[in-house]
């Protein structure tokens, strides 16, 4: 496996990278304070950052996997909330709809998505229903003229803001999840549709994640994702392509916390002597940086394959399993490279260690994807 990404990509990562640290990097730190600078979305929008992998007929990119995975790899680096832009735009909700959407769906939302002036959410999660997909229990039960929508989500990302949230509710409980379960496309403001709560996590306080009831909310036979049953499918597919992108961000993520603890390791002196004299600080820098380059060599395989239309299989899941917890790691040990420095509220390494905790959680967590890739073995053999 390389580590090294296509020979195409290199000068995109250095756009990438330049952008980042020119335009949004100053702003970072507004974001923390709990400000929105309102011209970033807009900078994103023109420099074709959002719709990254959404049709060009709608104003999208239309980029492969890998050139999406760059970018929240170089935003990474910069604050989480930037790739959250990035998947509210291009990512579970968007390119479900632009791979599963009817051409009157996609044209209601794809432009819109493209062009900075919506976001989508995706809305799977419930409160007795996580990692665990198929135990949801928002239902969708026949009506005049559509289907009404009762139950609840929680933990979904940006859903008091979207114009557009994907639901998956139950509306064939004998069916299970493999023919049971559809994707509905919820208009904000749909009456019915309720923002109950919106929380705040252990991460940057520019992350919010909403609470949604359900109370007998009626939606068109419109409304319907791909076909009634499939829901399951669409969901499950969305899921794989925002680990290699989670993926992504936890390498940039990692990338930036070594640099951080590098150059403070060669400033900061303790008893005469810089700290990057001492062993132990060598050894837990060696370690972040060997962890790294296997994430990256990976990654870049996998989305490799990936562009080139292989099943992935249980790939993204070891990607997503190895990727998260490495950065777990790396921000540990920069926390305890810059001592104090590093514990302080505010400073990027607190404010990423706090960030990157979600990532052992979110498009499934640790524990699922290691019973992922186990039924795979015992069912198929090694991949």
């Amino acid at each position: 496996m390389s580590q090294e990404i296509r020979p195409d990509l290199a000068e995109v990562r250095q756009a990438m990278r330049r952008f980042a640290q020119e335009r949004l990097e100053p702003v970072a730190q507004a974001l923390d304070a709990g400000e929105t600078p309102p011209a970033w979305r807009g900078w994103l929008a023109e420099q074709g950052y959002l719709g990254m992998r959404l049709p060009s007929a709608f104003g999208g990119a239309e980029t492969d996997l890998s050139t999406y995975c760059l970018a929240n790899e170089e935003f990474s680096r910069i604050h989480r909330v930037f790739t959250l832009v990035l998947d509210a735009t291009s990512g579970l909700t968007p390119i479900a709809i632009a791979r599963h959407g009817t051409p009157a769906q996609q044209q209601r939302w794809l432009p819109g998505l493209c062009d900075g002036s919506a976001t989508a959410s995706f809305g799977l999660t419930e409160p007795d229903a996580g990692s665990d997909a198929a135990a949801i229990r928002t239902r969708a039960r026949r009506g005049d003229g559509g289907w009404v929508l009762s139950g609840t989500k929680h933990y979904i990302s940006g859903a008091h803001r979207a114009a557009v949230i994907m639901v998956i509710a139950v509306t064939d409980p004998a069916l299970g999840a493999r023919g049971g379960i559809t994707a509905f496309l919820v208009p904000q403001g749909t009456p019915g549709m309720v923002v109950s709560r919106v929380d705040r996590t252990i991460g940057s306080d520019a992350v919010e994640l909403a609470e949604l009831r359900f109370e007998d909310c009626v939606v068109g036979d419109d409304a319907v994702l791909g076909d009634v049953g499939q829901g399951f499918a669409i969901a499950m597919g969305s899921l794989t392509n925002g680990r290699m992108s989670v993926s992504a961000s936890c390498i940039g993520a990692a990338h930036r916390l070594i640099e951080i603890a590098a150059d403070w390791a060669r400033q900061r002196h303790t008893f005469g002597r810089p700290l990057a004299d001492r062993q132990a600080i060598q050894w837990m820098l060696a370690d972040s940086t060997t962890e790294l380059f296997a994430a990256r060599a990976m990654a870049y395989d996998t989305l490799r394959r990936a562009d080139n239309g292989e099943d992935l299989g249980p790939s993204a899941s070891m990607v997503k399993l190895y990727c998260s917890e490495m950065v777990g790691r790396v921000a540990d040990r920069a926390v305890q490279i810059l001592g104090g420095a590093g514990l302080v509220r505010g400073s990027p390494v607190e404010r990423m260690y706090r960030d990157v905790r979600h990532y052992r959680v979110g498009e499934g967590s640790s524990e699922v994807q290691r019973l992922l890739i186990a039924r795979h073995v015992l069912r198929d053999g090694l991949p």
